[in-house]
């Protein structure tokens, strides 16, 4: 690691956690003029995800921040008008149209080793190249099927060309169809202000950093290297050249930094109160989450059923700018299931209340249903508070 300047700023617990809450998009009034596609830019990245409780991962984070916005809405501002494409960040996530070029030393790795155990014979990755050229944006079904007879990973050779292409940068997801991504050629679908690879690795990871800091609004080296899975030796690369402030920060142990935008007014306003997704970005890095919030946060799906703690789906409520408990919801018909519910005490109860009756309100259900509540002692309160709210 390379030596590190003095910190320029000390800041507590309580302002980096205000400042991270800013950041992302839960403290002070959101842009909602411009809405979804704000939301997007704003975070710079968008996980995707299969699993769908009250909705997919990828509806749920808008949500959170602005509110009831239509499922549609959200799907149309993801996925018309060029302003945004998939590929592989913290995740596979939804990405701004404009940071195609930031990717390019991505592409280029994926294209200087191989990947996957599959064979590809000789040929089928010009064919699925010459068939979108021809036909359009096709979907791995068209290609001529995604799987072949085996396991999950099974992929046909058209899929695994497709899905080479993509990593590549060849082709580009261009919206998902019944969950199944719709793959054309970068070069129609990516804008020519932004289709080029001129960026070298340094400029990529630098601009990549910077956004991180940004979106984060206070991180240490490794937050920001989770934020779109950057190794922490590219981070110590630019991090001098990216314009982050170094800070210490009330409490963490390692050294930080901060977008200067985020240091340069106290972040003030109203608290969202909302569930979040398991795979929102205010909450995806679990020490992350710890070390701001206090809060253990584990994602249980893919757990074994009896080892799980707080369900397969738990959603952590966010009220007053904290981590104050979270639900295992499901749907069946018009109501609301809350599976299991986990609150820090009695205080929230009432953000509980209101965050289970405005989810189901977005969702289409009339009705929530508790199930379990694991202090006792808060049930009836609950109760009556959906009941007051209903």
């Amino acid at each position: 690691m390379t030596s590190l300047p003095p910190p320029a700023v000390s800041l507590s617990a309580d302002e980096a956690r205000r400042i991270a809450l800013r950041a992302q998009g839960f403290l002070g009034a959101p842009d909602r003029r411009a809405g979804v596609r704000g939301v997007l830019r704003h975070l710079g990245a968008v996980q995707l995800d299969t699993i769908s409780v009250l909705a997919r991962s990828h509806e749920l984070i808008p949500y959170a921040r602005l509110g009831a916005v239509g499922r549609a809405t959200v799907d149309n501002a993801y996925w018309t008008g060029a302003h945004a494409f998939e590929y592989w960040s913290h995740a596979a996530c939804i990405l701004p149209m404009e940071e195609w070029p930031h990717f390019a030393f991505r592409r280029r790795a994926y294209r200087d080793r191989p990947h996957w155990s599959h064979d590809l014979p000789d040929g089928a990755y010009d064919t699925v190249i010459k068939q979108l050229r021809a036909e359009g944006p096709l979907t791995a079904t068209d290609l001529g099927g995604a799987k072949n007879k085996g396991e999950w990973w099974d992929w046909s050779e058209s899929k695994v060309a497709v899905e080479r292409a993509l990593m590549y940068g060849e082709v580009v997801c261009t919206e998902r169809r019944g969950w199944k991504r719709v793959y054309d050629l970068a070069e129609r679908a990516v804008p020519d202000a932004v289709y080029h690879d001129d960026l070298d690795d340094t400029e990529c990871l630098r601009r990549l950093v910077r956004l991180s800091g940004q979106s984060l609004g206070v991180g240490t080296r490794a937050d920001i290297a989770d934020y779109h899975r950057l190794k922490g030796e590219q981070v110590d690369a630019v991090i001098a050249e990216s314009d982050l402030v170094p800070v210490e920060v009330e409490g963490w142990a390692k050294p930080a930094w901060a977008a200067p935008e985020a240091l340069a007014s106290t972040p003030r306003g109203r608290h969202r109160t909302t569930l979040l997704s398991p795979f929102d970005s205010l909450i995806w890095d679990r020490p992350r989450t710890e070390r701001i919030f206090g809060f253990t946060h584990r994602l249980e799906a893919y757990v074994p059923k009896p080892q799980r703690i707080h369900g397969y789906f738990a959603m952590p409520l966010l009220a007053g700018g904290r981590l104050l408990g979270r639900v295992d919801p499901g749907r069946e018909g018009k109501t609301l299931v809350a599976r299991q519910v986990s609150l820090v005490s009695r205080k929230a109860v009432r953000p509980m209340a209101e965050a289970l009756v405005q989810a189901a309100e977005w969702v289409g259900c009339t009705n929530v249903r508790l199930e379990r509540v694991d202090a006792p002692e808060l049930r009836e309160p609950l109760t009556a508070e959906l009941t007051s709210l209903t």
